[in-house]
């Protein structure tokens, strides 16, 4: 009994920890759809860290029922933050984003996708204020649109962008990420390349 008790409870414990760090700390994500390419492929695993602080230009992982009206309950947005609470957010025609009035070289993808509208129709070039109104943010926001209040980020929210501009769907569309809404900071990626990768896509 006492050999077996020697390797039954380390395991047990190995286990326990496991358990702990996939349900309080690690969370393993699938990355589903061409938004982060290709800095982040369609299929790609990647893990997020719950407890990691988030940056502007961090890369998160989302809930996006109650964000965006086109997703399930508990589904998992991949994203990268552009606004933080608080910022302004500008983005120029040709492509140059500036944040509280200071330009931002977006140096993780090319000249083209910063220029680049989305295959929904959004074109490139906006504020806060024009977005909300072009594409029609839900209505918890109305009250600031109307007021043409929302021309920062709100408290504990975020305004995320996917690198592949062209084809993403994002808060261009449906407005802020509540952080309540926040499952982790991506900090992993498995089987990523050591290379860096800059988004050329012409699409």
């Amino acid at each position: 009994m006492k050999k077996a008790l020697s390797w039954i409870i380390p395991v047990a414990i190995g286990l326990l920890l496991a358990l702990g760090i996939r349900f309080f700390w690690l969370v393993p994500v699938n990355v589903s759809g061409a938004s982060m390419e290709p800095n982040l492929k369609n299929g790609q695993h990647v893990v997020a860290v719950k407890t990691a602080p988030v940056k502007r230009y961090s890369v998160i992982v989302f809930d996006a029922g109650g964000v965006d009206a086109n997703a399930a309950p508990k589904e998992n947005y991949v994203k990268r933050v552009i606004g933080m609470p608080g910022d302004s957010i500008r983005y120029s025609k040709t492509g140059k984003l500036y944040v509280n009035g200071k330009y931002q070289a977006q140096n993780y993808i090319s000249k083209y996708q910063q220029q680049a509208g989305t295959v929904t129709g959004y074109q490139n070039g906006f504020n806060l204020v024009s977005a909300a109104r072009q594409n029609d943010w839900s209505n918890k926001w109305s009250m600031a649109i109307g007021n043409n209040r929302i021309n920062k980020v709100p408290k504990n929210c975020y305004f995320v962008m996917g690198d592949h501009r062209s084809v993403s769907e994002d808060s261009r569309m449906y407005g802020f990420v509540p952080k309540s809404k926040l499952v982790g900071v991506v900090k992993i990626g498995v089987w990523k390349s050591n290379h860096k990768i800059i988004n050329n896509y012409q699409n």
